[in-house]
């Protein structure tokens, strides 16, 4: 749902990017996340608690079970870093929102039935679930 390039990345950032998500998708349930010193930070933990949100850290050294962010990360170095140079961290950030824009609105997904991630959250939030309307945080 959002990529970001820094030098550096401290654990305001991360809540910054975050809350910009909230206001515009909403609340989400939990967030999975590694250990890393961003994650784990005080203001990321205030973050959770201010918002009812359940912060589901992933055992350390044990990615797999951040399948979903690990495999995306993957796809990222491999069709997009790994083959670019960047001059300036601003660079960096255009390139990546509009290869962000891409990933979720035009490249088709196996997993999503050949759907986009855009197509895919597009039907889901169709959808209703005991009555209730079904909210999704889909894409990057």
């Amino acid at each position: 749902m959002a990529l970001e390039a820094g030098r550096s990345f401290k654990s305001e950032h991360v809540c910054r990017v975050l809350e910009g998500l909230i206001a515009s998708r909403g609340v989400p349930v939990a967030l999975r996340m590694d250990n890393g010193l961003e994650f784990v930070a005080l203001a990321l933990r205030g973050l959770c608690h201010r918002r009812g949100i359940n912060a589901s850290y992933i055992d350390p050294g044990k990615h797999w079970q951040n399948g979903f962010a690990e495999s995306f990360m993957s796809r990222l170095r491999d069709e997009f870093l790994d083959g670019e140079a960047f001059l300036s961290v601003l660079e960096a950030q255009v390139r990546l929102g509009l290869w962000r824009r891409y990933w979720n609105e035009e490249r088709l997904h196996s997993s999503l039935s050949y759907q986009t991630p855009a197509e895919f959250a597009g039907c889901w939030t169709k959808e209703t679930k005991n009555g209730a309307e079904a909210k999704v945080l889909g894409g990057v």
